[in-house]
């Protein structure tokens, strides 16, 4: 079975990546019989009913079908001694810590998929996938679109209508300036290279939204 869960993210470690631990309580391979059923110092048996090919032949006169064996229920093997922590079934439910890479420039309900490590697999099939459900503390001046930071960037009425050199907030703490043309109006989206999230793609920018602050 696969398992889904949810991993809160302040916003810069969203934006930057992280590589975290992810606690949850979940179905995990026994740690006593280590999957196999049987209690320590005993191993299964094969099935004297079925031989081991876990199904059994019933004849109805001139035509024979195979069934499950009803003894080993197909697995072709059965556990005189169960395993006292999972009572034989080589599955236990019990806190499980999974490291998980969450990679730069997530957003909030982004799913990350780490594959194989969901639940366990019975009777030896393979396990199931672990999705990380990414959960991101809004930022109080960015947001996230894409690879870019976007913000919105007031300017005053003067400053938008003669030009100017003003300051723009960097994620990191910093300022970056840059350059308001005369007569630029509300909404213009101002472009600065390489400040966005640095991504495997590449690296996206910094965009600034003016908004014009009219006089009251």
């Amino acid at each position: 079975a696969d398992i889904e869960t949810e991993l809160h993210l302040s916003f810069t470690d969203a934006v930057d990546g992280v590589t975290t631990t992810v606690r949850l309580l979940a179905d995990a391979v026994c740690s006593t019989c280590h999957g196999d059923g049987a209690a320590p110092g005993t191993s299964p048996q094969v099935c004297d009913r079925c031989g081991g090919r876990g199904v059994v032949a019933d004849d109805q006169g001139p035509f024979s079908f195979s069934a499950p064996c009803p003894k080993c229920g197909g697995r072709g093997t059965v556990i005189p001694t169960p395993c006292g922590t999972c009572g034989g079934s080589g599955i236990e439910r019990r806190p499980r810590d999974i490291k998980v890479r969450i990679p730069a420039g997530v957003t909030d309900g982004t799913r990350i998929k780490a594959a194989g490590r969901g639940a366990p697999g019975r009777d030896g099939g393979p396990a199931g996938d672990l999705y990380v459900v990414c959960r991101v503390a809004p930022h109080e001046v960015f947001t996230v679109k894409g690879k870019n930071l976007t913000l919105t960037l007031p300017v005053t009425f003067a400053e938008a209508a003669l030009g100017a050199t003003v300051a723009v907030p960097t994620l990191d703490g910093g300022t970056v300036k840059v350059r308001i043309a005369p007569g630029t109006p509300s909404g213009r989206v101002l472009r600065v290279k390489g400040r966005g999230i640095d991504a495997r793609s590449g690296t996206g920018d910094l965009l600034a939204k003016v908004q014009v602050v009219v006089p009251q």
